[in-house]
């Protein structure tokens, strides 16, 4: 990748990494658009890492959440260990969250299946559109008026869940843990807002263990590659620290219906190109 391909790139991760349009879905398209070699190591490292980058901004955001001890007492009767998971309950939920993707996440990996699915712009057309059409009914169906700000064990655990369907490229992490949010009762301002936080460990993972198979072979760590990763992550992180509030606010007052149009579009037209790109190779 160019220092151009590398902006463009990190440019719509920031924007698509929190609406539920499927970030990795639009970067695997952009790279194609841009001419970027499917299948290169490096190529998905970056995908992945880029995104812990816009995540980043999730903790500038909502530093107060994230660096908070609660030091109330704790329930009469608590144990130890029921003390301790008091003060630090909001680190206790997000551990929940994230063992389902942990266990899913890391099958996928070793198994090859993540890469095989990277490389398909098939997959992430298809899921774009079935997201979409999915999207256009949820929030009649979840969004139902008996809803609550509060997060708890089960709720958590059960986000984390849907947050696996999400290995799939095209899918959308966050359109897959808001909607698993909403299934539990959230309003849709609360299941963004912990949708937000259960990607910076989700991502943070991810990001870790493709680190990890980089540096198996490090022929990739060029001074060229080390500084598109530098770069991609610093854009990646701006812009996403700008398109987060808007998403939140925008989300809260309309709903889904319009990502869900803008997926069916999107996916819809890449339907049509690869298709047409199938004819003219038989024509040929």
């Amino acid at each position: 990748m160019d220092w151009l391909q590398t902006i463009i790139i990190a440019i719509v991760e920031g924007l698509t990494e929190f609406l539920p349009v499927s970030s990795t879905g639009h970067m695997i398209i952009t790279q194609n658009l841009l001419g970027v070699e499917q299948g290169d190591e490096f190529v998905h490292a970056f995908t992945f890492i880029i995104q812990f980058g816009a995540i980043l901004s999730v903790v500038c955001l909502y530093w107060k959440k994230f660096f908070h001890i609660d030091h109330t007492p704790a329930p009469e009767g608590s144990n130890g260990f029921q003390k301790l998971i008091h003060k630090f309950r909001f680190y206790w939920l997000l551990f929940i969250g994230v063992l389902p993707a942990v266990i899913i996440g890391l099958v996928a990996k070793k198994s090859g299946l993540l890469d095989k699915l990277l490389d398909s712009v098939w997959v992430v057309a298809i899921m774009l559109v079935l997201g979409g059409i999915f999207m256009l009914f949820c929030d009649r169906w979840f969004n139902k008026g008996k809803e609550s700000n509060q997060v708890n064990e089960k709720r958590a655990f059960y986000i984390g869940l849907y947050q696996c369907i999400s290995v799939i490229p095209g899918v959308s992490r966050s359109m897959a843990t808001i909607v698993g949010g909403m299934t539990q009762g959230l309003t849709r301002k609360k299941a963004a807002e912990f949708s937000f936080f259960l990607a910076v460990p989700t991502m943070a993972g991810a990001t870790l263990l493709d680190l990890l198979d980089l540096f198996k072979d490090t022929s990739w760590a060029t001074g060229h590659n080390v500084a598109m990763l530098i770069l991609g992550c610093v854009v990646a992180f701006i812009v996403a620290l700008l398109a987060m509030k808007w998403f939140v606010n925008f989300l809260a007052k309309y709903g889904f219906k319009a990502f869900g149009v803008y997926r069916i579009i999107v996916g819809g037209i890449f339907i049509a190109l690869l298709l047409a790109g199938q004819s003219l190779a038989m024509v040929d």
